[in-house]
């Protein structure tokens, strides 16, 4: 499948030289298939998962539980890529730690096509270990396909791997989402499982073309260390247990039992994780340095994330009871608004990545720092936006669904400023101990925004509401420029790397 979409090498002695994808070493081809069935498998679900839990033949919660069990869910998948980026530096390596991921997000999203509500919660834990256990170390192998953080392909190729990412999200919810709206929830549940089937079994194929050292464990672990791990584990396996059936059996057992511990840890592990690098004394000035330029943008993605995630749940949850969801007449599943952004990802990729190059050419590309700062600002802006329609459905009328559009759009732009640049700089200023473990940070910081968004959800903050909307808007705009004043100064910290 990826042979179709391959040329002869311009750039002979990088991994998988004979052919490359697009410019790019081949192996850009097998992770960019995989991403994309894995996103396929995760977006159709995601787009379903708020409906379902506030529609009256699904779960038949109200709004605000719905925005809460989204949000801890989302936060919960980007939280375990830190012990997923450290299961692969210290276990069992990059390559099999994906494989190993796969196997289980299929089965978390079988768990979930069973019509038992029995089984639900236990099917979302188990597709959050295994995107947990994925996202960080695929997007490792990205990395180690280019010869250095100096690479002038590497934010390409970033970017082309980014759209793997969106050509599965843009199918997904019209497929998946179609199926689980009108015909069934739990039908549409396993369809993502086949999705992600098809991503393990691209991967297992194709894994030949990647970089060799992406099997080697960077960093195995001792005997001692092993056992010492083990030890703790289920120590606090147990404590929890222990814990939940205390509560359990006294009969206070309620959502929030879980709700709000997850959320607490959302906003607390990022944090403690940030500290623990910053203050490592192995690590030398300079690295030092890259980390304490590091925190600035960490801080600015999850206040974007905080915002860009509500388009899954607080916009469709709008969508669902006070959108006007037809074009021409013709009426259209409510899940489908979650395809708007891939596929404008992917109108509008091509032509990012193409326009960073040339103004690199010409000495001319913005820095990292403005490029992060402007994304803050658009997707403030995208929720200043947000305030028409939330007005329209105040009036009584229903708002019309270009006004979700343009919001997503909005948002879009803002992404493709911030994110595959995020990525790219991680991998760039990661200290050479923490390696995989630092795709693992830069996912908390989606952690730390969306367990914000389950603390407010929690709490009784209306998130449709105007002024909590304005809110958030005023928030990103404010950081974004704050991020524009001080860039000089990250520069500086930044050393080497732009």
């Amino acid at each position: 499948m990826a042979s179709s979409l391959t040329k002869d090498s311009v750039s002979p002695g990088t991994p998988g030289s004979e052919k490359t994808f697009f410019g790019h070493p081949r192996g850009l081809a097998t992770l960019f298939m995989t991403e994309m069935w894995e996103r396929f498998s995760y977006y159709g679900m995601r787009a379903l998962l708020p409906l379902y839990l506030v529609a009256p033949g699904g779960m038949g919660l109200n709004a605000g539980t719905a925005t809460a069990i989204y949000s801890v869910y989302l936060s919960l998948v980007y939280l375990l890529t830190m012990p997923g980026g450290w299961f692969g530096d210290r276990v069992l390596g990059p390559r099999k730690t994906v494989a190993v991921a796969g196997a289980i997000v299929m089965l978390g999203h079988l768990t979930l096509a069973l019509p038992s509500a029995g089984t639900f919660y236990a099917g979302l834990g188990l597709v959050a270990l295994g995107s947990g256990l994925l996202k960080a170390n695929i997007s490792t192998m990205v990395g180690q396909l280019y010869d250095g953080p100096d690479d002038p392909r590497r934010d390409g190729g970033f970017t082309i791997f980014y759209m793997g990412i969106n050509l599965g999200a843009f199918f997904s919810p019209l497929i998946i989402g179609t199926v689980g709206e009108g015909v069934s929830w739990h039908l549409g549940f396993g369809l993502a499982a086949v999705g992600m089937g098809l991503g393990l079994l691209q991967f297992l194929l194709g894994s030949r073309h990647l970089a060799a050292h992406s099997s080697v464990v960077p960093k195995p672990l001792s005997a001692a260390e092993k056992s010492s791990t083990l030890r703790k584990a289920a120590l606090w396996a147990g404590v929890a247990v222990v814990a939940y059936a205390i509560v359990g059996f006294s009969g206070n057992y309620t959502l929030n039992w879980i709700l709000v511990p997850l959320t607490l840890l959302g906003v607390i592990i990022p944090v403690l994780v940030l500290v623990r690098i910053k203050r490592d004394r192995s690590l030398d000035q300079a690295e030092q340095s890259k980390m304490s330029a590091y925190i600035w943008f960490f801080v600015a993605a999850a206040v974007f994330w905080m915002i860009y995630d509500q388009g899954g749940s607080t916009l469709a949850i709008f969508a669902d009871s006070s959108a006007e969801n037809s074009v021409f007449g013709w009426e259209f599943p409510v899940s489908w608004y979650q395809s708007v952004n891939p596929v404008l990802i992917m109108a509008l990729a091509p032509v990012f990545a193409w326009f960073w190059l040339a103004l690199n050419r010409r000495g001319k590309e913005p820095s990292t720092i403005v490029k992060f700062g402007s994304g803050l600002v658009l997707v403030g802006a995208s929720f200043f936006l947000f305030l028409a329609p939330l007005s329209i459905a105040e009036g009584g009328h229903k708002a019309a669904a270009m006004w979700l559009v343009a919001i997503y759009f909005t948002q879009t732009v803002g992404e493709l400023l911030l994110s595959p640049v995020g990525l790219s700089v991680t991998t760039k200023m990661a200290p050479v101990k923490y390696a995989s473990q630092m795709m693992g940070v830069w996912f908390l910081a989606v952690t730390a925004g969306d367990a914000t968004t389950g603390l407010l959800s929690i709490a009784g903050v209306d998130l449709n509401g105007s002024g909590v909307v304005a809110m958030e808007a005023t928030l990103a705009v404010v950081a974004g420029v704050a991020v524009w004043m001080y860039r000089s100064k990250v520069k500086s910290l930044m050393g080497n790397i732009r």
